[in-house]
């Protein structure tokens, strides 16, 4: 039986890295992490998804989407929860070897 790794899998089901479906892909994984994100602090700071919407200002339907990675949310939106929560948040900009032209 052969193995492959999820790599290998990746590429051959969804694309190679840098294609449209590919990109696509990895954009939603990483609104994933950030609603599971989002939900762990949330249960760590014993609110309910009503309360949360409350601190932020938007309601309980909005907190559940975010945490489902249901909808596109604003940045800002995304940065009001972390805040509300009391969480610090990181983001890493890794930027390619490609060449860019200025027209």
């Amino acid at each position: 039986m052969k193995m492959f790794s999820l790599d290998e899998i990746t590429d051959k089901h969804i694309g190679l890295i840098g294609t449209p479906k590919r990109d696509a892909f990895e954009n939603e994984l990483r609104l994933d992490l950030i609603g599971e994100a989002i939900k762990k602090a949330r249960q760590e700071r014993n609110l309910t998804q009503e309360q949360l919407g409350e601190l932020v200002g938007v309601q309980k339907a909005q907190i559940s989407k975010l945490e489902n990675s249901i909808t596109d949310a604003r940045f800002e939106t995304i940065l009001k929860v972390f805040k509300a929560l009391n969480a610090k948040i990181n983001f890493n900009v890794e930027l390619l070897n490609q060449n860019m032209s200025i027209a």
